[in-house]
C-alpha cells in the first residue's frame, strides 16, 4: 500500500522525501545539473529528474547518496513510436536511470485506441526492467473519461504511477485531478502531481488529495518556505 502521511504532521525532511527535484529545460548545462544534484544532496529529495543526456552525470554526482535518478521518455508530446520510446527507456536504464516518466500517446488515448496504449505502456514497462514507470497523462488535454481510461490502462500495463502533467502544456496539476487519479487507481498505486507546483501550500494540498510523489523545479524554495512556517 502507498503510505501517504498526514501533511500537517510532516517535517521538512519528510516533505522533501515526496519530491522529484526536476530540471527538464532545453538549455540546461552540466553546471545546472551539478547545482541540481548539490541541492538534492543538501535537502535529501527523493530523486532528481533530468533529461536523458544527463542521466550518466547525475548518477555519478549522486553516487552512494540513496537519491534516485529519474528521466523522461517520449517527452513532452508523447507522439513518438512505441519503438522509439522503448529505445529511449532502455538507453536511460543502461545509463543508470532508476525511474522513467513517460508520456503516453495522448492522441491515441483520445481516439479510443486502448489496445495501442496498453501495448505501448506494457512494452515500456518491459524495457524499464524492474524500475518504476510513471505514466504522464497530460490531464489538461483529457476529459474525465479519458483520464480514467488512462489510469486503468497504466495499472493494467504494470506501470507504477500515474502522473498528471509534463508542465509543458496549457495546464498543470490540479487538486481535482489528483483526487480523481487516486480514486481511480486505488490506494496501492502511485500518483505523481506535477506541473505548476511552486509553493508549500500547494504541495501539502496535493498530498492531502492523494499524491504520493510531487514533481517540481521549485523544491528548494518549497522546503525553505515550509521550514520557516
Amino acid at each position: 500500500m502507498i503510505h501517504i502521511m498526514n501533511p500537517i504532521s510532516l517535517t521538512p525532511l519528510e516533505l522533501a522525501a515526496y519530491i522529484d527535484h526536476t530540471l527538464l529545460r532545453a538549455d540546461s548545462t552540466i553546471y545546472d545539473i551539478e547545482a541540481l544534484c548539490t541541492e538534492a544532496r543538501e535537502y535529501v529529495f527523493f530523486s532528481v529528474c533530468v533529461n536523458g543526456s544527463w542521466v550518466l552525470q547525475a548518477r555519478h554526482l549522486l553516487e552512494d547518496t540513496g537519491i534516485r535518478v529519474g528521466t523522461v521518455a517520449g517527452f513532452p508530446l508523447g507522439a513518438m513510436s512505441i519503438r522509439a520510446k522503448c529505445l529511449e527507456t532502455a538507453t536511460a536504464i543502461n545509463d543508470g536511470a532508476q525511474e522513467i516518466d513517460v508520456v503516453l500517446n495522448i492522441g491515441r488515448l483520445k481516439q479510443g485506441d486502448d489496445p495501442y496504449i496498453f501495448q505501448e505502456l506494457s512494452e515500456i514497462v518491459k524495457a524499464a526492467d524492474r524500475y518504476p514507470v510513471k505514466v504522464i497523462l497530460e490531464t489538461c488535454l483529457l476529459s474525465e473519461d479519458e483520464k480514467i481510461r488512462g489510469c486503468r490502462l497504466a495499472v493494467e500495463s504494470g506501470a507504477s504511477f500515474v502522473k498528471t502533467s509534463t508542465g509543458f502544456n496549457a495546464g498543470g496539476a490540479t487538486i481535482d485531478d489528483v483526487s480523481l487519479l487516486r480514486e481511480t487507481v486505488g490506494p496501492d498505486f502511485g500518483v505523481k502531481a506535477s506541473g505548476g507546483i511552486r509553493d508549500a501550500r500547494t504541495v501539502l494540498a496535493m498530498i492531502d488529495a492523494g499524491a504520493s510523489r510531487i514533481g517540481t523545479s521549485s523544491g528548494v524554495a518549497i522546503i525553505k518556505e515550509f521550514a520557516e512556517k
